[in-house]
């Protein structure tokens, strides 16, 4: 997957009714195990309080939106044609949540999971009482494999190659040559010039 193209996206699972909490703590031990927590970041079962009236007294009630589905949010490529844009969900990932128990697949047209809009995020999160993490969009002039100048920290002035770049961090990894030897020096976005 190429660095420049990745994005965070929501994607929706379809779980066998009543297991939805099961699955998502199934989904986070394994994805913990096997390492992917860099491509899975957050999993959500969407519920919403409601005050009843009970024998004259009020008591909060849980309820799930949507019985039989868990939200997640996940890292992956954008692919851009002329025709459309899509996103290509890593492999090891797909078979990881594919194959958990109590998973039936993901939402979607045939076996391609289909990401949600960001305004379906916005409306989901503000009806489930989730603040929603602003999108920052970077139009880098620089991809991986590029030479750069660093232009801060005690290694302003080195020239270097981008091995790097961590849209999360938002710092690119530059390995410059320092006593003979290729060092990897890690810098925010506007710390490195072309």
């Amino acid at each position: 997957m190429s660095d420049n193209n990745l994005v965070k996206k929501w994607y929706i699972i379809h779980t066998y009714s009543g297991y939805e909490k099961k699955v998502k703590t199934d989904l986070e031990k394994r994805i913990e195990t096997l390492k992917l927590k860099d491509i899975v970041h957050r999993i959500i079962v969407p519920e919403e309080e409601n005050i009843e009236l009970k024998d004259g007294k009020k008591k909060k009630v849980v309820r799930k939106l949507f019985p039989g589905y868990v939200m997640l949010e996940m890292v992956v490529e954008k692919e851009e044609n002329i025709e459309s844009i899509g996103y290509r969900v890593d492999s090891d990932a797909w078979y990881v949540i594919r194959n958990t128990a109590g998973v039936t697949g993901f939402v979607g047209v045939g076996s391609e999971p289909t990401p949600l809009e960001e305004e379906e995020v916005e409306s989901l999160f503000k009806k489930i009482g989730i603040e929603v993490e602003k999108k920052v969009k970077y139009n880098l002039p620089y991809a991986v494999g590029d030479t750069v100048t660093v232009t801060e920290g005690a290694f302003s002035g080195s020239q270097g190659k981008i091995s790097d770049i961590n849209l999360e961090s938002q710092k690119v990894k530059v390995m410059i040559e320092l006593f003979g030897r290729l060092t990897p020096v890690e810098v925010d976005f506007d710390g490195v010039e072309n």
